[in-house]
């Protein structure tokens, strides 16, 4: 599904998505409009990430959970229906996302600023990022760690297994254009 184009005159949220816990950071800066919803963000957060979407996810805003915690249940608020300026607000500029309860990856998203409707914009827009997102089902920031210091030493005696498993990593790699094209495919507020 395409992005829809808003006629409306909605403020926009640029966010710095930053996963914690690794050196060097691996980090999204994105723009979406103040109506998407905490479920849309979930979408958005796996498409500038690389996520794959198979694992439970949370958000932590300001000390309230909103998310699918437990398969086929959503917490006390349905996270499909809060929109970002219903807990953005001047006091509550930083919050998290966890992925994958099982490899915990915690994601700090930063409201940089906000910026005025762009009717030409195709929101939601990543605008920068750096480095890959880890595989799925690694083992978290201690997994992926490894996975990378096995990969780098052909020498290594798990160096075979790991490579078939995971293929071949470039940590250093991102690609903005392939990221927004997948963005551009998500039927979230724009």
């Amino acid at each position: 599904m395409a992005v829809r184009k808003s006629s409306k005159k909605l403020p926009v949220y640029q966010l710095r998505i930053t996963l914690q816990g690794l050196e060097p950071l691996i980090w999204r800066k994105i723009q979406v409009t103040s109506d998407t919803t905490l479920a849309q963000l979930h979408s958005i957060i796996q498409a500038v990430m690389g996520w794959d979407g198979a694992h439970l996810h949370a958000f932590e805003v300001a000390g309230t959970s909103y998310g699918q915690t437990e398969l086929d249940k959503l917490d006390d608020l349905e996270s499909d229906q809060i929109e970002l300026r219903q807990v953005i607000s001047g006091s509550t500029l930083k919050f998290t996302y966890t992925y994958d309860f099982g490899d915990d990856w915690q994601h700090e998203i930063l409201v940089e600023k906000v910026l005025s409707y762009d009717a030409e914009a195709p929101y939601p827009l990543c605008v920068e990022g750096q480095r890959a997102c880890p595989p799925e089902d690694c083992g978290g920031t201690w997994g992926y760690t490894e996975l990378l210091e096995v990969l780098k030493d052909p020498q290594n005696p798990e160096y075979e297994d790991r490579l078939e498993w995971a293929g071949p990593i470039d940590p250093e790699a991102f690609d903005l254009e392939t990221v927004n094209k997948e963005l551009n495919t998500l039927d979230v507020p724009g």
